[in-house]
Formats: structure tokens, C-alpha cells, sequence
């Protein structure tokens, strides 16, 4: 997998092997950080990486221009993938291994894109756009972006929704507060 844009453009990841990883694809990347660039511009701004993954979309962020991106991965094989993935990049961005949902409770940060993309079925949506409200995690003029099944009921209730785009059966939600 590469990186698609900015200074790190064409350098190759990694991904973990096996059924808990779905790196998002390049078209999806580039319409997310097209949209955000039209929106803002990426310098000094933070971004947070929900469900890492191979974290390609937290790469992409540090090679478009944000100052650093923070990952969150729960899988120990995929945390350690991704960690050599960074080192390859020469990156040193911040990582926490263990549940999402945990980490979020903790971390005492606020970030100006939080990316959104667990594991499809497993209803935890809803779940991480509460906590990212309850303890202010989004800056004000910040963005949530969720990658999700176009099928996938979410209630977007406490946000506004700026954009949604399909990508065959999945979707692409950008909010705001």
C-alpha cells in the first residue's frame, strides 16, 4: 500500500495480514484529504486515527502537511505493524495500544480531524462520537471523518453533517460540530 500525496507520496506501508484490517482504499484517501483541503489548511493541525489499522490515514495526514497524528490500535500484531510502519517512515507520531474506547476516555487532547473507521458490525459508531462529545476531544472548528457501510444506520444527531460521498458500498461521512 502507498502513500498517495504530499511528502511521503509513493513511499509504501505495510499492512497486517488477516481478516481484522481493511486499509482504506487510495480513491477513498484522496477524496477524504481533497474534501479536507478545501475545508482547511492541514498546517499545525492535529489528527487523531481511531482504529489505526495499518494507520495509512494517519501517514497520509503527516505527509499532507498536519504537524502529527496520534494512533489508537487495539490488535497486538496489527500495533506492531503499524509502529514499524512509522520507523519506516521515519515518523515519530504517538501511539496507545488497547480499546478505543478506553484510550478516548483518558486522553486529555484536542484534535482537529478525528478519523472514524472500526470495525464495521461491532456498533461502536455511535459509542466513539459520544465520548468524542463528552470530553470535547474535537476542537471547535474541527472535523470527524467516519468510514462506514452505506448501509449503516448512525445517528448524527450532536453534529452537522458537511459531506457524504459513496464509494460503492461504502460511505464517507465528514461532520462538524
Amino acid at each position: 500500500m502507498q502513500i498517495t500525496g504530499g511528502y511521503l507520496k509513493s513511499r509504501k506501508i505495510n499492512s497486517p495480514t488477516g481478516g481484522n484490517v481493511r486499509p482504506t482504499l487510495s480513491q477513498v484517501r484522496e477524496s477524504v484529504f481533497s474534501i479536507l483541503k478545501s475545508l482547511t489548511d492541514f498546517e499545525g493541525l492535529f489528527f487523531l486515527d481511531a482504529f489505526a489499522g495499518s494507520g495509512i490515514m494517519g501517514f497520509e495526514a503527516i505527509s499532507r502537511g498536519f504537524e502529527n497524528s496520534v494512533f489508537i490500535e487495539k490488535d497486538k500484531k496489527t500495533f506492531f505493524a503499524l509502529k514499524e510502519n512509522a520507523e519506516k517512515l521515519s515518523l515519530e507520531p504517538v501511539f496507545y495500544k488497547g480499546d478505543t474506547l478506553k484510550i478516548l476516555v483518558l486522553i486529555n487532547q484536542q484534535f482537529d480531524v478525528i478519523y472514524i473507521d472500526p470495525p464495521y458490525r461491532e456498533g461502536l459508531y455511535e459509542k466513539t462520537l459520544n465520548i468524542i462529545q463528552q470530553k470535547s476531544l474535537l476542537k471547535p472548528d474541527g472535523f470527524i471523518v467516519l468510514e462506514h457501510l452505506k448501509e449503516t444506520m448512525i445517528n448524527f444527531s450532536e453534529f452537522n453533517i458537511l459531506k457524504q460521498k459513496n464509494y460503492g458500498e461504502k460511505s464517507i461521512t465528514i461532520l462538524r460540530n
